[in-house]
């Protein structure tokens, strides 16, 4: 979970409140309900979303939603070191007015007063954001999920400069740059794809 946790926050961070949730829609929904995890993921997924419909000018979404997080997030402040307290301050503010809201106004994620960031995230919780950013923006997921697992094999064999891991990572943090860092992954999943089936032919009988 803290790995989703960090990759959701990284995502927030950088501004994506609509993906955001993604990160960790998968580890919410395996916690069991009314446990303090399950309840600080279904209250950051609605905080996200609640901001998200402020800044797209749907003031009684976000203030609904604002309501519904606030609950979930009540009496967990400071649980996992998120600065969940200055989450339900915002989210007062949210539904004292939710309109004129943009998204310069909301407030970081931090985790033990440190902000995750895309730009400093370790490989897995990039990955995590690499894979949720490809399905927001349309971006082809198997090749996303191809070149992660080919990165994942290069660090299980001591390959830290693989370009998997490189691209990987860049996919998640370069947003002016993620159509050609897209690109250049499918170029090399193709070309280790050629080359491993070329391995396997060598040896069938």
């Amino acid at each position: 979970m803290e790995q989703a946790l960090r990759a959701g926050m990284a995502i927030y961070n950088a501004g994506e409140f609509h993906a955001a949730h993604d990160a960790w829609e998968a580890p919410w929904l395996d916690r069991d309900r009314g446990t303090d995890d399950e309840r600080l993921l279904h209250g950051l997924i609605q905080f996200t979303a609640a901001i998200h419909h402020a800044t797209e000018g749907n003031p009684e979404g976000a203030r609904g939603l604002a309501a519904s997080a606030r609950e979930y997030l009540d009496g967990l402040e400071g649980y996992r070191g998120v600065n969940v307290g200055d989450a339900r301050g915002y989210l007062e503010s949210l539904l004292a007015d939710p309109t004129g809201i943009g998204p310069a106004d909301a407030p970081e994620l931090t985790i033990e007063g440190v902000p995750p960031s895309l730009d400093t995230a370790a490989f897995e919780v990039g990955a995590i954001a690499a894979h949720v950013l490809a399905e927001e923006y349309g971006y082809g997921e198997k090749v996303i999920e191809t070149a992660i697992e080919y990165a994942r094999r290069d660090l299980a064999d001591g390959e830290e400069t693989s370009p998997f891991v490189t691209l990987v990572l860049d996919f998640a943090r370069e947003e002016d740059h993620r159509a050609v860092v897209a690109q250049r992954l499918g170029e090399h999943v193709e070309r280790r794809e050629a080359r491993e089936a070329d391995l396997e032919g060598l040896f069938e009988p």
